[in-house]
């Protein structure tokens, strides 16, 4: 299913799925904790200045959209609220983190989205990492994608494809210098690796130094 959020619904949205693990004894969420969790400074990009309207309006465009609603619960007397984002796009836990990062905080590397979504989901490396994203971004229609890469920058970052297209990465094409089976970034990243080596070599080699003088 294809689906089209407003900037609006995308915070509401990613609150819902966020709160639900964070703070799972505060879920369904209040009308009001809903609004405080989108409006809040941390975590999220842009920080919002939602009304109540705003909210209930968006919760009504994701209601019909099936992807958030009226929770079903006799126990409490003031109307509390859900998502039902993993149901509708069958998701498993790091998808979902993921994706809940992407909607909260806007376009993000795979470093990035590993620290960010330690509370939901503890990813053992990047590639766990990117291997989430490559299944959101296999899905037909594909739910996430990576960005044109900025200048100065050699991460990718990516972005939710929930409130549109946007400008998708496209590999650079090979230069001859590139040797054959050599992707530029894959040299991008040895380059790096090759610096941090470095670095820390010379690190050790003032270690050894500061050790020898002791002894002189």
């Amino acid at each position: 299913m294809e689906i089209v959020l407003t900037d609006e619904e995308a915070r509401v949205l990613g609150s819902l799925v966020e709160k639900e693990v964070t703070t799972p004894d505060y879920y369904p969420l209040s009308l009001n904790a809903l609004l405080n969790a989108c409006n809040q400074k941390s975590n999220r990009e842009p920080v919002m200045n939602l009304g109540e309207d705003d909210v209930r309006r968006a919760l009504g465009d994701l209601n019909r959209k099936g992807l958030a609603g009226a929770a079903s619960s006799a126990d409490s007397r003031v109307p509390k609220f859900e998502h039902r984002l993993q149901e509708v796009l069958n998701l498993d836990r790091r998808e979902t983190a993921v994706l809940c990062v992407l909607l909260l905080r806007g376009p993000q590397t795979p470093g990035e989205l590993r620290g960010r979504t330690e509370r939901m989901y503890p990813f053992h490396d990047l590639d766990e990492v990117q291997s989430a994203l490559q299944r959101l971004i296999q899905r037909d229609p594909a739910l996430v994608a990576a960005l044109r890469r900025q200048p100065g920058t050699k991460e990718l970052r990516y972005a939710h494809l929930l409130s549109g297209e946007v400008e998708a990465w496209e590999p650079p094409p090979l230069s001859k210098s590139v040797a054959a089976g050599e992707t530029p970034d894959r040299l991008e990243r040895l380059e790096s690796e090759v610096a941090q080596l470095r670095a820390e070599v010379a690190e050790l080699q003032q270690q050894l130094a500061d050790f020898k003088r002791q002894f002189e």
